[in-house]
Parts: structure tokens; sequence; C-alpha cells
């Protein structure tokens, strides 16, 4: 049987945005324990299925949790935890780039992916291929199973065009793009279905074509040639 979301769960998040302070969770510690329980119970159920149509470098679910406690250092809200479970997948090998992100919060559960910091050399052969065959990408991105499930490609941009390209260019629109993002969320109807998991995944999965171009530029240069030692 697939692991759920619980009710509980959602509402110790509920309870920790209301009280975030470190006396009102250590008194309520064991409740954190048995949300974060469930969490890592439903995520060892997504990964189980991710893995049926990708490959996955993460080895459990509790691995792919990010820790609740915030980093306030350098932060003016100085809460300190965080009021969602969240977590990533990063897929195996060199040669598959991307990552799979998901958040569970109640009103704004979510899955994502993309590249959120291309570094400058990736970002120069990603625009490199986007100017040479834009093409590929449109088709993705404009395609019904990726409209549906993600409604448009995200991310920063700059104002008006990359150094190295004039603004006229034809796929100035691609181009502009620092960030490459994609995502979508869910209600807490969906958070507590029996088939939530079921529901990621499938948004994981409808991921693969955008990952797999994605992959394929960044490790090959304009001729097809591997760039990958």
């Amino acid at each position: 049987m697939a692991a759920k979301i619980e009710k509980s769960t959602l509402k110790f998040l509920k309870d920790l945005k209301s009280n975030n302070n470190r006396d009102w969770f250590n008194e309520n510690k064991k409740l954190y324990q048995q949300a974060h329980q469930n969490v890592i119970e439903f995520a060892d159920d997504l990964l189980d299925q991710l893995n049926e149509s990708d490959h996955i470098e993460t080895v459990s679910g509790k691995k792919s949790l990010f820790r609740i406690y915030r980093d306030v250092r350098f932060s003016k809200d100085k809460a300190p935890y965080k009021t969602n479970f969240s977590g990533g997948f990063k897929r195996a090998t060199a040669e598959l780039r991307g990552g799979y992100y998901f958040s569970i919060e109640p009103g704004n559960a979510m899955v994502g992916g993309g590249f959120w910091g291309p570094n400058p050399e990736d970002l120069k052969l990603i625009r490199s291929h986007l100017a040479e065959e834009p093409e590929r990408l449109r088709e993705i991105i404009e395609s019904k199973e990726f409209v549906e499930a993600f409604g448009q490609l995200d991310g920063e941009q700059v104002k008006t065009a990359p150094k190295g390209y004039s603004k006229d260019h034809p796929a100035i629109d691609l181009l502009r793009y620092k960030q490459f993002l994609i995502g979508h969320t869910f209600n807490d109807k969906e958070i507590t279905s029996d088939n939530f998991s079921s529901l990621m995944a499938d948004r994981f999965k409808r991921m693969r074509p955008f990952f797999d171009y994605m992959s394929e530029i960044l490790t090959t240069d304009l001729n097809g040639i591997s760039l990958i030692a």
C-alpha cells in the first residue's frame, strides 16, 4: 500500500507556523518525530516510483529530506524552523542533469525541478544550443503534457538580451532565461489523498523530456560531441 501524508502531519506544520519558537518545538518534539517519520515513509514510496522511470542517485527517502532547522545567521527572519517538509532527488551519473524537488506544506505543497543557478559555462552552453536550434525546447514546453502539468517554463530572465545576442534574435524569449524552472502545486485535499505519491511521481515523470533535452545539450557541443571525459 502506498504511503500517504497523514492529516496529523499537516496539523503539526500548521501549529508550528503559529508557534515557531524553540520552547514550543521542544514541548512537541514527539509530534515532530511522528510527522517526520510519516514524511520519510512517503519519500521512500516516492523514490521507489521515481526509480521506475529514471536513474536516481539518492539512496533513501530519509537521505532526500532537508533539515527543518533554518539557518538564521544572515536572515532578518529569526524564526528557527521551516514550516514545511521538503527534499530532493538527484539524478545519477554525469550524463543525467537536473534534480527533483518536493515540498509538503499546508496550502502550498509542490514539486519542482530544473536549473536554479547554472554556472557561467553551463549557461553559455545552453544559450549556444538555444540560439542554434530553439525548436527542440519549444516543442517540449509547448506540448500538451507539459502545459497541463506545469503551465510554462519559469525562472529569472535578463531584461533585454544576454551579452553577445541581439534583442531581435528569433529565440530571444528563450535566451533571456538565467534560470530554467518548472513546478506544480497541490491542494490540501490532494496532499492527504491515498494516491498523493503517485500524483507527485506523475509530475516528476512529465519533467523527463525537459531534463533529457537539457542533459543532452549540457553534455555535448554543438556538433553532438560528448563533453564528458
